[in-house]
């Protein structure tokens, strides 16, 4: 019997017997354990995926960043910036930045993901490794960054206590005037990824997640052809805080 039948027959065995109000309160903590000992957690499942893919097999794998480094370059005087990425992974566009001169945030819930891409990068004076649940409230000790850009990583997050943590962590950690680049699967795009849901984003929920003190620089929609063929509609958008 497999976990999911297990976990059914467990289940119904408690909903048809008459257990007094104690015994019920202690199988409820039994299948709490027994969920977490068969479930893996997020770190587990997104270590799994960057162990066992190669970047190339990953769906959100990019060689080309010319999109969104054409945002990136709408921002005025970013030469001397520090940039923030949630969800890092083994992304091209790290890579592109460090080599563009930037101090980099890198962040990934994945420590298998941040190995792999400091493999690639290697020890530097100009990165901060940071292995964190980007839902949960950031380090105190952070330095604040003036650009924070988001590839495909917010639209993961499908709890509205982990979105209101999400955009706390950015308000936080963004200084006064910085930029924020949102690129994610758009409304009517996929509804799964990575065999997970999605929370999929219009310009009008961006907008409004981010608040009165964000303006809206340029938004458009953008088809990413995956490296398996699939197409995927996502929205990007740039905006600035306002000072």
């Amino acid at each position: 019997m497999g976990v999911h039948s297990r976990l059914f027959a467990f289940s119904s065995a408690f909903k048809t017997s008459d257990f007094s109000t104690f015994t019920a309160i202690s199988v409820s903590i039994s299948l709490f354990h027994y969920l977490r000992a068969y479930m893996p957690s997020l770190n587990d499942h997104w270590d799994s995926i960057f162990s066992e893919k190669n970047d190339e097999q990953l769906g959100w794998y990019e060689k080309d960043v010319t999109q969104t480094l054409k945002f990136i370059h709408m921002i005025p005087d970013r030469e001397n910036s520090t940039v923030f990425l949630p969800g890092a992974g083994t992304s091209q566009l790290a890579l592109n930045l460090f080599a563009d001169g930037y101090k980099l945030i890198l962040n990934d819930i994945s420590k298998k993901a941040l190995e792999k891409l400091e493999s690639h990068m290697g020890t530097n004076d100009r990165t901060i490794w940071l292995h964190h649940d980007i839902s949960k409230p950031l380090p105190d000790n952070l330095p604040s960054v003036q650009i924070w850009i988001d590839r495909a990583v917010l639209h993961f997050l499908t709890d509205e206590k982990a979105i209101d943590g999400y955009f706390s962590n950015l308000k936080q950690a963004l200084d006064p005037g910085g930029h924020v680049l949102l690129a994610e699967f758009s409304s009517h795009g996929a509804s799964q990824c990575a065999g997970l849901d999605l929370h999929r984003y219009s310009i009008e929920e961006m907008t409004d997640r981010l608040g009165p003190d964000f303006q809206l620089i340029r938004h458009e929609e953008y088809t990413y052809t995956n490296p398996s063929g699939g197409k995927r509609p996502y929205i990007y958008a740039l905006f600035k805080q306002i000072l």
